[in-house]
């Protein structure tokens, strides 16, 4: 029985033997751990090297960043002085621009006021010798001119010369004209005229008086000549001329 199976192991259709190595079970898992960190190591290797390529690197956009925002604030700090010097000149240039108009103004008054000073003088220079000379009633410088085509406006100094008391009286101006193609002489003030109207003729002075107004003149009327008159108790003291 023992040959027998001796004879069967040493034969061929003796059963396979398989010999295993046995690991224990920590030394498993610890190689386990080691390969999947291995693992994980290149695929974070490969990640990082795939960014760098493209650009994308976390380090290389921080750096980019900071730089853009020293830009940034750069350019702001930049603007804002900029925009403080402009709104400062225009600031400047609106003061200049008033002062400008503001001077102009009184530029245009006071060359108004110079002009009616050389116009009082030469009035006067006219009339100095009249004032000293004997007494009497004088008109002097009576001019008259246009402002409308209805609107007369005319001056004139009436003066008493010597040493008289003051003089009371009425001025009358005659206009010579032509209307509606005939010859006619416009008295002012006219026949019915109130009281009102009157009294804006009255004289009343010691030495001089001075007279200017406008006269009211009827559509269409072509005016030659006025004529002033200085009356006193229906009786005439001067008269002056002048033409158009």
């Amino acid at each position: 029985m023992k040959y027998k199976l001796w004879v069967r192991r040493m034969s061929i259709s003796a059963p396979k033997m398989t010999v295993k190595s046995h690991f224990p079970w920590p030394l498993k898992a610890l190689f386990l751990i080691v390969v999947l960190g291995f693992g994980g190591a290149i695929a974070m290797w490969m990640y990082d090297l795939g960014r760098d390529f493209t650009g994308h690197s976390p380090g290389i956009s921080k750096q980019q960043l900071a730089d853009l925002n020293e830009k940034v604030s750069s350019l702001t700090a930049e603007r804002d002085r900029f925009s403080t010097t402009v709104n400062a000149a225009e600031s400047r240039m609106n003061i200049e621009k008033a002062a400008q108009e503001q001077l102009g103004h009184q530029i245009k008054v006071l060359e108004a006021e110079n002009a009616k000073l050389k116009e009082d003088l030469a009035f006067f220079e006219g009339l100095l010798p009249n004032a000293t000379g004997n007494q009497g009633i004088t008109i002097q410088r009576l001019t008259a001119e246009l402002q409308t085509p209805t609107q007369l406006r005319y001056r004139m100094l009436i003066m008493q010369g010597g040493k008289a008391p003051n003089f009371t009286g009425e001025m009358q101006l005659l206009v010579t004209a032509t209307v509606a193609g005939k010859s006619t002489v416009l008295t002012f003030p006219g026949v019915g005229a109130t009281a009102a109207d009157k009294a804006a003729y009255k004289l009343d002075f010691k030495y001089y008086q001075r007279v200017e107004a406008e006269l009211t003149l009827p559509e269409g009327a072509v005016v030659k000549a006025i004529q002033a008159k200085v009356m006193d108790k229906g009786q005439m003291r001067a008269q002056q001329t002048t033409n158009l």
